[in-house]
C-alpha cells in the first residue's frame, strides 16, 4: 500500500495538555487552569501545570520528531501566553516561545501546523461571557493576525479552530469540559460565535493555507458498524441524518457553502432563540479554507428513540437513542472501528468536492506499561495499522487526503480524565520527564521511511 510522493506524515498534541509553565513568561490564566483547580472536574484532581514539561523541552522533543522523521508536527498556540486577558497589547516573551519552536522545527525539515484554537480560552474572555460573547469572535481574529504577523512568514499551514464541536457542546452544553457550562442556549450561541471567529480570523491568516478542524465521525445504525450494506428503517435513517447534521455539517456547511442546515436552525430555535444570528454573519463565517481536518477516533452510533429527550451535548437530538456499537474497545471505552475512517473520508469528499481533507488527530489510548526500558504497545500499533490502510482505501476510493497526523506524539494531560490516558507514541514519565519511544512509534518510523504500508 504505497502512499502518494507527497502524502504529509506527522504526529499532533495541544498546548495545555503537553506544556506546563501555566505561570511563567507572562502567561495568562485559561479556562482549564480554572476547570481541572476545580475538585471534581478533572480525575484525581490532575491539572495541566506541569503536563510534559514541553515549554522547557521543547527542543529535545523536536529531536525525537526528527528521530521519527516525522515531515509535520501540528501544535497548538495557547492564546494567554500571546494575549494574557484575551485581548490588547501583545505579550512578546510568550510569542517568542513559538518563535523558538518554530526555528527549531524548520532546522530539523519539519513543517509547522499552527492551531490557533485548542480549547485554552483566556479566563478573562470567559469572565466577559466565554464563547457566548459574540465579541470573543473578533478578539479571536485580532489574536489570529498578531500570531500571524510574528510567524506567518515560516509557518503555512494554519489550523483556526480545533473541534468547535467540543468547544461548544462539552464545554457550554454538558458542561463536562472547561468552562463547564450547562446550558443548551449557550452551547448553540456558542458554536455560532465559534464558527464566526473562524471566518474572521481565516481572512487574516493569508498568505497561508487555511483549515478548520472538526471531530467529525461517520454516524451510523448498530447494524452497520459491522455491515455497511445494512439498510436502516426510516426512523433509524432519519436519526442518522439528524445526528450527521449537528455534529458535521452544523460547522462544515457555514464555513464552505455559506449555510446553514434547516435542522440547526430549528434546534436553536428550540433553544434560546436565533437571535445570535445576525445578518451578514454566514458571509463572514464563508471565509475561503483550503483544507477540512479530520480528528477521527470512532463513528457516533444512534437508532431511533421515540420520546426521548435530547441529550444534553447535543440540541436538537429528540426522539435520538445514542447506541453502544458491537466492536472491542480502547482504555477511553472508544470502539475500534477502522473502516469508519475510510467511510467518512469518502463521503467528506463527495458532500464538499473543492476542498482538501488531512487526518489531523487518529490514535489510541490503552494501558501501557515500560518493561526493560521499551514499551510493548500492540493493542496501538494495530489500531494504526488499521486505520493506515482504511486511509489507503479511501486515497484509492478518490478521497482527496493530503496527509495523516497521528495523535499523540507524547502521552499528555487527557482533559477531564487527567494523567490515566495515554494516547501517545512517546512514552512520558510524568515524575521524571523521560521519554521512551514506543513500539508503535518505531513501526510509525518505518512507514514514514518507506511511504508505505
Amino acid at each position: 500500500m504505497i502512499f502518494p510522493e507527497d502524502f504529509v506524515w506527522g504526529a499532533a498534541t495541544a498546548s495545555y495538555q503537553i506544556e506546563g509553565a501555566v505561570k511563567e513568561d507572562g502567561r495568562g490564566q485559561s479556562i482549564w487552569d480554572t476547570f481541572s483547580h476545580t475538585p471534581g472536574n478533572v480525575v484525581d484532581g490532575d491539572t495541566g501545570d506541569v503536563a510534559c514539561d514541553h515549554y522547557h523541552r521543547y527542543k529535545d522533543d523536536v529531536g525525537l520528531m526528527r528521530e521519527l522523521r516525522l515531515r509535520a508536527y501540528r501544535f497548538s498556540i495557547a492564546w494567554p501566553r500571546i494575549q494574557p486577558d484575551g485581548a490588547g497589547s501583545i505579550n512578546p516573551r510568550g510569542l517568542a516561545f513559538y518563535d523558538k519552536l518554530v526555528d527549531e522545527l524548520l532546522a530539523a525539515e519539519i513543517s509547522p501546523y499552527a492551531t490557533l484554537y485548542h480549547w485554552d480560552l483566556p479566563q478573562a474572555l470567559e469572565d466577559r461571557g466565554g464563547w457566548t460573547n459574540r465579541d470573543t469572535a473578533y478578539r479571536f481574529a485580532d489574536y489570529a493576525a498578531a500570531v500571524h504577523d510574528q510567524l506567518g512568514d515560516r509557518v503555512r499551514n494554519w489550523a483556526t479552530l480545533n473541534e468547535p464541536w467540543v468547544s461548544a457542546y462539552l464545554g457550554y452544553g454538558n458542561g463536562v469540559h472547561a468552562p463547564g457550562h450547562r446550558d443548551p442556549a449557550d452551547a448553540m450561541r456558542s458554536a455560532h460565535h465559534l464558527l464566526l471567529g473562524h471566518g474572521l480570523a481565516a481572512r487574516r491568516l493569508r498568505p497561508g493555507t487555511v483549515m478548520l478542524v472538526v471531530n467529525s465521525a461517520p454516524v451510523l445504525t448498530p447494524a452497520q458498524v459491522n455491515d455497511p450494506a445494512a439498510v436502516p428503517s426510516a426512523a433509524d435513517a432519519a436519526a442518522v441524518h439528524r445526528i450527521h447534521t449537528l455534529l458535521t455539517r452544523q460547522f462544515l456547511d457555514p464555513a464552505v457553502h455559506g449555510t446553514y442546515p434547516e435542522e440547526v436552525l430549528e434546534a436553536a430555535a428550540h433553544n434560546g432563540g436565533t437571535g445570535h444570528i445576525r445578518d451578514g454573519d454566514l458571509a463572514l463565517i464563508n471565509a475561503p479554507v483550503d483544507l477540512i481536518g479530520i480528528n477521527y477516533y470512532n463513528p457516533c452510533v444512534v437508532e431511533s428513540g421515540p420520546g426521548l429527550p435530547a441529550d444534553a451535548a447535543w440540541p436538537g437530538s429528540e426522539d435520538v437513542r445514542f447506541a453502544a456499537a458491537d466492536a472491542p474497545t480502547t482504555a477511553m471505552g472508544w470502539p475500534i472501528v477502522p473502516d469508519g475512517l475510510s467511510r467518512l473520508l469518502v463521503r467528506l469528499s463527495q458532500d464538499y468536492p473543492q476542498v482538501g481533507l488531512m487526518v489531523t488527530e487518529n490514535g489510541a489510548a490503552f494501558d501501557d506499561v515500560v518493561e526493560g526500558g521499551r514499551v510493548h504497545d500492540a493493542d496501538r500499533l494495530a489500531y494504526l495499522d488499521g486505520h493506515l490502510r482504511e486511509v489507503w482505501r479511501a486515497i484509492e476510493a478518490g478521497a482527496d487526503l493530503r496527509g495523516y497526523l497521528v495523535w499523540s506524539l507524547l502521552d499528555n494531560f487527557e482533559w477531564a480524565e487527567g494523567y490515566r490516558r495515554r494516547f501517545g507514541i512517546v512514552h512520558v514519565d510524568y515524575a521524571t520527564q523521560t521519554r521512551v519511544l514506543k513500539d508503535s512509534a518505531l513501526w510509525y518510523r518505518d512507514v514514514i521511511a518507506r511511504n508505505a504500508l
